[in-house]
């Protein structure tokens, strides 16, 4: 299965995790997401959101000023 896209550029904290978090809702356990955000400080919140729920952030690079995160929803929406 393709991972869903999530484009959050242009998107200030707290809304690009609101938004990722809203869309891993409504997404099955294994199934995974690519964000796109352009926030500097998205890394920590990323990290952070992954760290404290039971998504994993599988990998995250930077293309430019876009920030592309890989995450694998977890088996509960916490």
């Amino acid at each position: 299965m393709a991972a869903k896209e999530l484009d959050v550029k242009g998107l200030h904290c707290p809304l690009p995790i609101l938004r990722t978090r809203a869309l891993l809702d409504k997404m099955a356990e294994g199934e995974e997401v690519i964000v796109y955000a352009t926030d500097p400080a998205s890394i920590i919140d990323f990290k952070h959101f992954c760290n404290t729920t039971d998504h994993v952030l599988l990998a995250h690079e930077t293309r430019g000023e876009v920030f592309v995160y890989h995450i694998r929803r977890g088996a509960s929406a916490a």
